[in-house]
């Protein structure tokens, strides 16, 4: 086991405190800092610490596949096949939705075969592998996740009052289903600027509306549709003008409280709002954007790859598997995600076998192999490979938290 230090990246929704704080760094950072990846993605490897001095993981587990990874390495072409990071986001992230693994394939040969450079602007596939992912909240997480049951949605643009989103309304009432939303969202998404421009400043009246009426019998509860509109309001506010607060409107908001996961298979459409997460994946930086984002917009792919079929909240409690160890369980065969609370004075803690990632996020980690011992402090983690031997966490100097992050669903 080695010190794994992750790598920062810096996007204009990140925060200049969250990661900061966390990882013990002065506040505010100079840049928004919105995710630390530990991984070996191509695109930004963690850097493992040995003997003194640094190299890339990704560069390590290519060179032994086996020894690192063992096993895993045949079932996934030699390649780690999670990505974890946490995720900081002050700002809401793009409308966007990742693809299948089919869908990945096809669309990376395509733009290969078109010339698109790998780190073009325009380029939607920069690999070959899908991104099912799950996100835990480490503080409150606000998100939006997957399209609402169709019925709902006709209550909320009934509940606006707005005459212009009465055929809107009126079209999905007459087929409450993923058809319906697959029309309504494409003619939204789709809309002409000139006929976009029209409609949305009375949708957002409309919200402005909704939140400032009261219902009879008024008793201080909030209105069903209350968090809905007001963040159609603050996406308006950051994105004018954008289709993308139109299509938030088909879109089930979610609060994660801390400890709760959320997870999204391929084709789900979503954006995270706001909060602090563990976000684990399959290792894959392939995404479809519809909106609230400046960057690349790729409606007809986009369009190609959405699963219009509602989605119940997809809000996953972790399953309690031993003192203090919380599992999350999903169907991605790339990855498996445990939380473990450590109290201060507790005996150790077993660790699933590598090859693995240990992640503290709060507290500081003592981990033993042997005689061997490492700290990992908070915002820190470990690299675990397969060729190494049994491995404890114990709290290092009161109680702590660990994420760790193995391959596979088993």
């Amino acid at each position: 086991m080695h010190e794994l230090v992750g790598a920062l990246r810096s996007y204009a929704w990140g925060s200049r405190t969250a990661l900061a704080q966390l990882c013990g760094r002065p506040v505010p950072s100079a840049h928004p800092e919105a995710e630390l990846w530990f991984g070996a993605h191509p695109a930004d490897p963690a850097r493992v610490q040995i003997n003194g001095h640094s190299e890339s993981l990704l560069e390590l587990v290519s060179a032994d596949p086996q020894r690192e990874l063992g096993p895993v390495a045949g079932e996934f072409g030699g390649r780690l096949p999670f990505l974890l990071k946490i995720l900081a986001a002050e700002e809401p992230l793009s409308l966007q939705a990742h693809p299948s693994i089919e869908q990945a394939r096809a669309g990376y040969a395509r733009e290969n075969h078109a010339g698109v450079a790998l780190d073009a602007p325009m380029r939607n596939y920069r690999d070959e592998n899908h991104k099912p992912e799950l996100v835990v909240a480490l503080n409150r997480f606000e998100a939006l996740a997957g399209f609402r049951e169709p019925r709902r949605t006709v209550r909320l643009l009934t509940a606006l009052d707005v005459p212009e989103l009465t055929p809107y309304a009126e079209l999905l009432a007459a087929q409450p289903d993923s058809a319906g939303l697959r029309t309504l969202f494409t003619t939204w998404i789709a809309l002409p600027q000139h006929a976009l421009a029209n409609l949305l400043p009375k949708v957002l009246d409309g919200c402005v509306r909704y939140l400032s009426e009261r219902d009879a019998g008024y008793d201080g509860t909030p209105k069903e549709f209350t968090a809905e509109v007001r963040t159609a309001l603050e996406l308006a506010e950051a994105y004018p003008g954008d289709a993308g607060v139109l299509a938030a409107l088909l879109l089930n908001r979610i609060t994660l409280e801390p400890g709760q996961g959320l997870f999204l298979a391929a084709g789900n459409l979503h954006a995270y709002l706001s909060g602090v997460g563990v976000e684990i994946m399959a290792n894959s930086d392939n995404v479809l954007r519809g909106g609230l984002t400046p960057k690349h917009v790729d409606v007809p792919e986009l369009l190609r790859v959405l699963d219009f079929e509602p989605l119940e909240l997809p809000i996953i409690e972790a399953e309690q598997t031993g003192p203090g160890i919380y599992r999350y369980d999903t169907p991605a065969p790339e990855f498996a995600l445990s939380r473990i609370e450590l109290a201060a004075d507790a005996d150790p803690v077993p660790l699933h076998a590598g090859p693995g990632i240990a992640l503290c996020t709060h507290g500081n980690v003592r981990l033993l192999q042997g005689k061997h011992e490492l700290i990992v402090e908070c915002g820190s983690a470990a690299w675990i490979s397969a060729a190494d031997g049994p491995i404890r966490a114990a709290a290092a100097d009161g109680p702590a938290q660990l994420f760790c992050a193995t391959a596979g669903a088993d």
